[in-house]
Order: structure tokens, then C-alpha cells, then sequence
């Protein structure tokens, strides 16, 4: 009998087909056992060709299809739900990461039992994948290139459902009320910035963030 992973990979997909190929091709190529990681693709109502874009990966992959678009933090909660694994981290449909990605990060947590969870340095890359900047995780934080336990995630209560935005920095803020967050300097994770970031939508942006700060105050929320 197979036993249960050690990490899970959680994917929110909503229209990406032009990028999810990238994205998927990158969590299959790293260096940790095949055994030892899944994959969780949630497919969130894509109205475009992610379905197919992820057929062709198979069994590789486990697919969670949402009969109804959801949302970010929800598609996020379902596939925590459906998740073997007892560390959890997340790669963005549009992103990819290196070949180190969860065999590093993966490896601070086994051997560092005082770790709560540990994040990684990025690379913003354009739309054809040229480097931009590089960034420090701890001072410009997102929401991937972080490996949680997933006992810290589910009392927590995941992520919160009603921030379609900003879900990330809701959590960041509850995940430091009880826990740390340590940094690994190294850029394992590749962040795309593109035409269409759901961050570019400055309506859907500054309502979340009035929701974020009404939640926690501006105080928490200007320091997250």
C-alpha cells in the first residue's frame, strides 16, 4: 500500500490556460521523491482551456473540479481539505518555481521540528520569463513560497472565503499571532507579473483591502 505523502502542493487554477502548463511542469520536475509529493490542482469554473490543459498531465496530478466558481480562498480551502500531506504549500497557476522548491523548504521543517513555517525568496519574471527583480520574501511578502504544517493551517481556520483578495495577508496576519514565519534566502519561487494579475484590478483591490482593514485594524494590516 502506498503510503501518504509528506508534501502537498496546492494549485488554484481559474483561466490559466495560457500559464497552468508552465506551472504544473515545474512541480513535476523537482528534485524530491516522486513519493513523497502530490500535486492538487483545484480548477475553479475556468471558463477558457485549463480543463484540458490539465489532462494531459494525468495521474501525475490530482484534479479538483469546482462545478461553480468559488473564489481564491475557497478553491485554497478545498484543496487544503483534499490534501494528504502534512506540510502544505502553494504555487499560483501562472507562477513556477525551481527545482529545489519543496525539496528545501520541505527539508527546514523535517529538521526543525521549533519550525511553525518557512518561506522563500522570489524572482518576479516577466510575461516571457525574464527576470525583473529579485525580492526578499520577508519584506515584500505574497501569498506562495510558503510551506506550512497543515495542523497550524486548519486551527487557524484556513483561509478566510469572503476575501477574494488579500486572502494571503489575512492569513499571514492570524498564521503571526501564534506562530513565526523564517525566511530561507533563497529565490526558489518564481513570481509573473502580467496583464492579467488579478492585482491590476485596482475596484477589487482597494474594496478587499477596506474589508482587510475593517477585520484588523490598518495598523496590522500596513505591517503584514
Amino acid at each position: 500500500m502506498k503510503s501518504a505523502p509528506i508534501v502537498s502542493i496546492i494549485v488554484p487554477a481559474r483561466n490559466q490556460e495560457k500559464f497552468i502548463g508552465r506551472c504544473i511542469r515545474s512541480a513535476l520536475n523537482q528534485k524530491y521523491p516522486k513519493d513523497d509529493y502530490e500535486i492538487v490542482v483545484i480548477n475553479d469554473a475556468s471558463a477558457d482551456r485549463t480543463h484540458y490543459a490539465l489532462e494531459v498531465f494525468g495521474d501525475d496530478i490530482r484534479i479538483i473540479e469546482n462545478p461553480q466558481q468559488m473564489g481564491l480562498p475557497a478553491s485554497l480551502n478545498r484543496g487544503i481539505r483534499e490534501a494528504h500531506g502534512q506540510f502544505i504549500v502553494r504555487i499560483d497557476a501562472d507562477d513556477y518555481v525551481h527545482a529545489e522548491y519543496i525539496n528545501i523548504l520541505s527539508l527546514y521543517l523535517a529538521m526543525n521540528p521549533h519550525m511553525d513555517a518557512v518561506a522563500c525568496d522570489y524572482l518576479v519574471v516577466s510575461d516571457n520569463e525574464q527576470v525583473i527583480a529579485a525580492k526578499n520574501c520577508m519584506e515584500e511578502p505574497i501569498g506562495c513560497g510558503i510551506m506550512f504544517r497543515i495542523e497550524h493551517l486548519v486551527e487557524l481556520g484556513l483561509y478566510d472565503e469572503q476575501l477574494w483578495l488579500h486572502e494571503d495577508k489575512d492569513l499571514r496576519i492570524r498564521f503571526l499571532e501564534r506562530y513565526e514565519i523564517h525566511r530561507v534566502a533563497l529565490p526558489l519561487y518564481r513570481y509573473r507579473r502580467h496583464k492579467d494579475n488579478i492585482t491590476n484590478n485596482k475596484h477589487a483591490v482597494a474594496l478587499y483591502k477596506d474589508l482587510l482593514d475593517q477585520k484588523h485594524g490598518v495598523a496590522k494590516t500596513q505591517t503584514s
